[in-house]
């Protein structure tokens, strides 16, 4: 196996975690039901999956958002986060500049800079949660405590 820059950060941090790998079916999109059939491959239940968003503010300040994957986020929760006027997803043709990886592989571990980082506050009901690995197809299967630790996150809420 392939070690990916997040992994790599775990193994140097000595956080321990597991991954998994799933067929990866190239489709993408901000979809419903998408966290939902990655849980069927996995055989996991879907609250467990968590997404990394993204985003941009009215500043121009990069922000990462991590949160189950199954809610949408509320922009107004996460403007008040982070303290912003205005935040909006980037564009999937900046993800990969921004972060080093692509739509579909985005972990909020290891991306290309250290940007600020916030957590749903749900994250803390599970013992243990599945981002994704920062390729597609593969995921990190982590404690919640450990995944805020490595990020040096905010825990918040959310989602709607």
């Amino acid at each position: 196996m392939k070690k990916t820059n997040a992994m790599r950060i775990l193994d140097s941090a000595k956080i321990p975690y597991e991954t998994k790998e799933y067929a990866d079916d190239g489709e993408h999109e901000l979809e419903r039901g998408a966290a939902e059939e990655l849980a069927k491959k996995l055989g996991i239940p879907v609250e467990c999956v968590y997404k990394t968003i993204v985003m941009r503010t009215d500043t121009k300040e990069i922000l990462v958002f991590c949160q189950s994957a199954i809610h949408e986020i509320n922009l107004k929760k996460a403007r008040i986060a982070a303290g912003a006027n205005n935040v909006s997803p980037v564009k999937p043709n900046e993800l990969l500049t921004l972060t080093g990886y692509v739509r579909g592989g985005c972990s909020p571990i290891g991306m290309k800079r250290k940007y600020r980082t916030f957590i749903d506050g749900s994250i803390m009901q599970h013992e243990k949660v599945y981002i994704s690995a920062g390729v597609r197809g593969e995921q990190i299967i982590i404690a919640p405590a450990d995944l805020v630790a490595v990020t040096e996150a905010t825990v918040t809420d959310l989602i709607l």
